[in-house]
């Protein structure tokens, strides 16, 4: 405990900022890991819901808006379900609104992330630049190069406490900007399939379900 009062003291009190720091960084991964995950989990389900959908069946998009009715994804269906009636772009323009209207939620406290990123390595640098500055005055003040050089040691401490900090950050930032991608690509894809499910006629449209004996009479 001595030896940390010393090295906290020597970095000008910046190395405690150091667990701080670290905590926040660990709480908002975790947070963000867990949610993100449950998301992208919820969107997978309902997409493969809305695969079995058949076209034109509302009642079978509305089961679906039911029972994951907590969800983001729950609530686009929702959202096309109210839209009906109307065409396709309108349905998709809405569908859209609340898309960005989620959008806030799933880059909720990512900044944070970033912040540490940048921050810690900076506050780690500037601990070791004042950690050095005193080595240096006890040179000055009929200490030893012995001396000296130890409290440069020392004060890197600071600088190494930054540096795990940005690394351990880095890989979060890097992996939530991968995953929040994936969550909105599987978003856009459920925007397709409800309008296609509640506007479309399936493979072919119309053209497919005609009786066969019409069409050929039309050829000939």
């Amino acid at each position: 405990m001595t030896e940390l009062i010393r090295l906290i003291t020597l970095t000008g009190g910046l190395l405690a900022i150091m667990p701080l720091l670290l905590i926040v960084t660990l709480a908002v991964a975790i947070e963000r890991l867990y949610l993100l995950k449950k998301m992208q989990r919820e969107g997978s389900d309902i997409h493969n819901s809305l695969r079995q959908v058949p076209y034109q069946n509302t009642a079978a998009l509305q089961t679906i808006a039911n029972e994951f009715s907590d969800t983001l994804q729950g609530h686009l269906i929702a959202t096309a379900i109210a839209s009906r009636g109307e065409d396709a772009d309108d349905t998709e323009m809405h569908i859209e609104e609340e898309i960005m209207a989620a959008m806030p939620k799933i880059n909720r406290l990512l900044w944070v992330l970033d912040t540490s990123v940048t921050i810690a390595p900076l506050l780690g640098l500037f601990g070791t630049i004042i950690g050095m500055i005193q080595a240096f005055n006890v040179l000055s003040a009929n200490g030893g190069p012995s001396k000296v050089t130890g409290g440069i040691a020392d004060a890197l401490v600071s600088t190494g406490a930054g540096l795990l900090i940005a690394i351990i950050a880095v890989y979060f930032v890097n992996y939530f900007n991968n995953l929040t991608r994936r969550i909105m690509h599987q978003l856009e894809l459920i925007k397709l399939i409800l309008i296609n499910r509640m506007h479309g006629n399936g493979i072919g449209g119309n053209a497919a379900q005609r009786p066969v004996a019409s069409r050929v009479g039309a050829g000939g």
